[in-house]
């Protein structure tokens, strides 16, 4: 019964590591289809995001499945609970990467302002998203943290983004409604950061029981 219960166990890792992967392509083809212009990527990351949707589904069913079939010790049930969790901010992040698509149709096709820093934030919070599924995976509580750390520098990104944007709609009002959207862009992106930071606290949850924020000091 427990070889069943491990190899279940094993199956939900792996269905998380796709979830999270799915979520890292998904941001990704959001991305060019700001920064380049690609409006042909944006009907593939609606279909990525309705494919995190679906997984959502499959991974909260594996969960149940293990509650209710299984005998999970502690440590375990601590595992299936973090899961639970972590999947609602990866489908959280899957509909965000859709939100950044949907904008890229209002982005002009010119120098834009914070454009860079628009694409390293977009890569950070990639690395993020990564960074805390692998820590899950892996049971890596410095990993985790390193995450959580991290947040701070997609805040500092974002807080950059738009206060150069603030300065060019203040410079030429005229395009103040489209330096908006880049805005928002950037502003998606903040939130992604956030979701893959309660990943990563999810996972402290997992090995420690208990969170950072809760009150858990670092080792």
């Amino acid at each position: 019964m427990r070889e069943k219960y491990e190899s279940q166990l094993r199956e939900l890792h792996q269905e998380l590591s796709k979830m999270g992967a799915m979520c890292e392509h998904a941001v990704a083809l959001a991305i060019q289809c700001v920064t380049r212009g690609e409006e042909t990527l944006i009907q593939q990351v609606y279909d990525i995001d309705s494919t995190i949707d679906k997984q959502e589904r499959e991974i909260e069913n594996l969960c149940v499945k293990l509650l209710l079939k299984q005998q999970p010790v502690a440590t375990d049930l601590r595992d299936i609970s973090a899961a639970l969790k972590m999947i609602s901010d990866l489908e959280r992040i899957g509909d965000q990467a859709s939100d950044i698509a949907g904008l890229s149709v209002y982005i002009p096709e010119m120098p834009i302002p914070a454009m860079e820093d628009l694409r390293t934030m977009a890569k950070e919070a990639i690395r993020m998203v990564n960074d805390s599924i692998e820590a899950f995976v892996k049971r890596d509580l410095v990993l985790a943290r390193q995450v959580i750390g991290y947040d701070d520098v997609v805040d500092g990104l974002f807080t950059k983004i738009k206060q150069d944007l603030t300065a060019a709609i203040a410079q030429d009002p005229d395009q103040g409604e489209k330096w908006l959207d880049m805005l928002m862009v950037a502003k998606y992106l903040e939130r992604i950061g956030d979701h893959a930071t309660n990943v990563a606290e999810w996972v402290e949850y997992s090995i420690l029981g208990k969170r950072s924020k809760d009150g858990v000091m670092p080792e």
